[in-house]
């Protein structure tokens, strides 16, 4: 089968097409046919060698798939041939602690599918059996590729790290992300008032017609002043953030009292030098947030098949111009999901 893996790393990494054995499934283990894989930027993260996770080479990339089950182990019984399934990317053992309580972004021993084992870049891939989520009738592929990974970590984020409550004002920052144009959805359909950013005016009218009532100009260095005087200079009650470095000192200038920042990303920068007092002054709170759970997926397709979340696509690339997919994603200029498709 094809596969599009990558052999070093760097920005860019080094890519080839290649063609290897066709995966076999282990007792509890099945094989998908891959329809549809998006580009995310922990794909990016690997390409460049920017995890603190060991990684191995040659890689197949890819964590947001979806596709067919085509064969499976031994072991299997709930999954036949034919199942139309969505992929959950951070794996989890389940049996841990965690995972026995349903947590399975807490897994002690979580692996992430593109990085620490292949990913869905290719024209089959093997995974655990525990690991499918079933697709709706309503969903296509494409669908399920462009908000599986991305819109299910917004969903973790607004509903099982924090609880919007309808009025809230609520801070997305990047309109244009994976991350963003799904939580712009959902913070609105959840009954919040929100506002977005975007660096460029294309981006921001995007958020805007995704239900953002006003997207800020990110490179405006006074754009949380601007955040601040939408809300009666009040502040947001909650920000979705998901770039780090500097950008979480700015979030924190836009919440109010009471507020709270949930983050799921650091690609501004890990490090961050934040001030204690005004958090505890203001009582305010930095939550962190990684992963999904599978029940946040479920539910994150069922938003998608009744019509309440809607992917939002930039471009798609067959797999054999993957490189031209990561070249898109890399330039920051993508209006939504990149997504690569291995049938037409």
């Amino acid at each position: 089968m094809r596969a599009f893996q990558l052999m070093a790393q760097g920005t860019p990494g080094r890519f080839e097409l290649r063609d290897v054995p066709e995966p076999h499934p282990g007792p509890e283990e099945v094989v998908v046919a891959i329809h549809a894989c998006g580009l995310n930027r922990l794909d990016l993260w690997l390409e460049s060698s920017g995890l603190p996770i060991p990684t191995t080479l040659p890689r197949t990339p890819g964590g947001e798939m979806a596709g067919v089950v085509c064969a499976t182990g031994s072991a299997v019984t709930d999954w036949s041939s034919g199942d139309r399934v969505a992929v959950q990317s951070n794996l989890f053992c389940g049996d841990c602690e965690f995972c026995q309580r349903g947590e399975e972004s807490l897994c002690l021993t979580g692996e992430l599918l593109g990085v620490t084992r292949d990913g869905g870049l290719a024209e089959q891939v093997c995974v655990p059996a525990r690991s499918l989520v079933r697709l709706p009738d309503q969903v296509d592929f494409q669908t399920s590729a462009a908000l599986t990974l991305a819109g299910s970590t917004a969903m973790h984020m607004l509903t099982n790290r924090t609880a919007v409550q309808p009025g809230q004002w609520v801070l997305v920052m990047g309109a244009s992300s994976g991350v963003g144009s799904a939580a712009i959805q959902i913070a609105r359909r959840l009954g919040a008032r929100v506002i977005t950013t975007g660096s460029t005016r294309e981006k921001r009218c995007l958020g805007e017609s995704l239900g953002a009532e006003l997207a800020v100009d990110s490179t405006s260095p006074d754009w949380p002043r601007q955040v601040r005087q939408a809300t009666g200079r009040r502040g947001v009650d909650l920000v979705i953030e998901h770039v780090g470095g500097k950008t979480l000192n700015q979030c924190f200038d836009c919440l109010a009292r009471g507020g709270t920042i949930v983050t799921c990303g650091a690609t501004g920068g890990r490090e961050v030098h934040l001030n204690l007092w005004p958090i505890f002054v203001k009582q305010q709170r930095l939550i962190g947030s990684y992963g999904r759970t599978r029940a946040e997926i479920q539910s994150t397709l069922e938003w998608a098949a009744t019509g309440r979340l809607k992917p939002v696509v930039d471009r798609i690339f067959p797999l054999a111009e993957a490189v031209s997919a990561f070249e898109r994603l890399r330039s920051r200029q993508a209006l939504g999901k990149v997504l690569i498709c291995m049938h037409g």
